[in-house]
């Protein structure tokens, strides 16, 4: 398996939960939209780390990596890089909080996230993936 069919099977993977974040959506589960369009970000963009024949770190928030690493990418992908970057921490900062809730204060998660913050989500990983797949599966 090469990085380009790795980064293409990484973007099909991202396209699945973020058809699965738009369900949850519809059935008002915000705190799993949140969870879900992380892990659809996460995905993508380290499918595009593969493209690029980078050892994809093992880690969730790859924003930085990606900054460190823009010269890697085409002149029409790397202007969203620093955009991307700030999807992928402010997504990855709420990767555990969106599944477990506050720990510390008891509160669920369901009573954290609101129809806004899945809206935002889905909006942030929508912009993600295209980014992406505009990079790995290029129309022209």
């Amino acid at each position: 398996m090469n990085n380009h069919h790795t980064a293409r099977a990484n973007l099909h993977r991202a396209q699945i939960i973020l058809r699965e974040a738009q369900r949850l959506y519809e059935q008002g589960i915000w705190n799993l939209v949140v969870r879900r369009a992380q892990e659809a970000v996460e995905l993508a963009l380290k499918g595009a780390l593969w493209w690029a024949g980078l050892d994809v770190p093992r880690f969730h928030d790859v924003g930085s990596f990606l900054r460190e690493n823009q010269q890697r990418f085409p002149e029409d992908f790397a202007p969203h890089i620093p955009q991307l970057a700030a999807i992928s921490r402010s997504l990855s900062a709420e990767r555990e909080r969106s599944f477990y809730g506050d720990e510390v204060l008891r509160i669920p998660p369901e009573q954290i996230y609101s129809q806004h913050d899945a809206t935002q989500a889905l909006e942030q990983a929508r912009f993600a993936l295209e980014a992406c797949r505009n990079l790995i599966e290029p129309t022209g």
